[in-house]
């Protein structure tokens, strides 16, 4: 259960982690009232579960009250990168005189969370991690012992030694979040310093969905779903939408994140995830294909399947019927069952297929920057 902003703000606030005063808003109206309550110059933030909102036109200052009814009723009502934005939050402006990253999520391959700092926040943490991976620390958190004070100290060892006590003390606020709220994961990015102190710029709260019943919970609902989204789960497969112009789809959600990775190793940049998951027939990869499609940002299709109880002759034809007369080049990767019979089907449609992953993601890549 992915959390809107709004909702995480809330959850910190309750839990003791400073936030900006304000509040939510669904009307020009109650913008209206929220700016007042912050009692100054103000950011308006739509409230849809993507990233990028700033680059993208979803948050906008406002000097007043009134400003802030103006603005709202201009982003109300519209959409930003295919959501609907029917909420926003309206909080003060606060000037950041530092940014740093703070977040517990689970590590999989330990079985415990995570907590992950850094005192260059207010980006992506995966280009910090890419360019300055020292500027990244990572504790883990033995689930019965939880964040003792030794480990806490640790975590937040990167930062100037006077901010090092109250970053530790959000630590561990943000941990009995993370464990009150049966969460995935819980981030602050940015974690502002401010002339008044620290404050929690932006929360994202992602919410076990299999979390037991408890009162904390109540009133709590999944942030607005991406119609693309809905609509590959109703055919039976995953997609999440990214921000590239490389279509990724492939079955068993390993792979494809196998995948982004080495798309992304070759220096491009993939507009999707998308898992058909086992035993896809033609009619499924080819709604797969029209899925990546229609989001309208994909400018190469990058096919990468395994074939066990998938059959690589079935994906063959439901690519070729999805994209017959587009002129979309496609770079496909079959290996596993029925792949001689996958690749005649490829061939006969003038589809010459790649012989590994790593050749596939060169490819892609290639001819997604030749279609820039």
């Amino acid at each position: 259960m992915r959390l809107l902003e709004w909702q995480g703000r809330e959850i910190l606030a309750k839990a003791g982690i400073p936030v900006p005063r304000g509040g939510v808003a669904r009307t020009p109206a109650e913008a209206r009232v929220a700016a007042e309550g912050a009692g100054g110059p103000v950011v308006l933030k739509a409230q849809v579960p993507v990233g990028g909102r700033g680059k993208a036109g979803g948050i906008r200052p406002a000097r007043d009250p009134h400003e802030a009814e103006v603005v709202a009723k201009e982003m109300l009502g519209t959409e930003l990168k295919g959501l609907p934005i029917e909420a926003l939050l309206v909080v003060e402006r606060v000037e950041a005189q530092e940014e740093h990253y703070l977040s517990v999520t689970l590590d999989r391959r330990t079985r415990s969370p995570v907590m992950i700092y850094s005192p260059k926040g207010g980006v992506d943490i995966e280009e910090v991690a890419r360019t300055d991976p020292g500027a990244i620390r990572q504790v883990h958190i033995p689930p019965l012992e939880g964040p003792l004070p030794f480990r806490l100290r640790a975590l937040v060892s990167l930062a100037r030694p006077e901010l090092r006590k109250p970053l530790a003390e959000i630590a561990g606020k943000l941990y009995d979040v993370f464990v009150r709220y049966e969460a995935n994961l819980a981030e602050i990015n940015p974690l502002a310093l401010t002339a008044g102190g620290l404050v929690a710029l932006d929360a994202k709260l992602i919410l076990d969905d299999d979390h037991r019943p408890g009162e904390q919970f109540a009133g709590l609902a999944e942030a607005v779903v991406d119609p693309l989204e809905a609509e590959a789960k109703a055919a039976g497969m995953s997609y999440v939408r990214l921000e590239g112009d490389i279509g990724i789809l492939g079955n068993g959600a390993g792979l494809v994140m196998a995948t982004l990775d080495l798309v992304a190793q070759a220096g491009g940049r993939p507009a999707n995830f998308l898992d058909i998951g086992g035993g896809a027939r033609a009619e499924r990869v080819r709604k797969g294909v029209e899925l990546i499609l229609k989001d309208g940002r994909a400018k190469v299709l990058f096919v990468n399947v395994f074939g066990g109880i998938t059959r690589c002759d079935e994906v063959a034809h439901g690519v070729v019927e999805a994209t017959k007369g587009l002129g979309l080049p496609t770079v496909i990767r079959l290996a596993g069952t029925n792949e001689a019979e996958g690749r005649a089907v490829l061939a006969r449609a003038g589809l010459v297929p790649v012989r590994t992953m790593e050749e596939g993601a060169a490819r892609a890549v290639a001819l997604a920057k030749e279609a820039r």
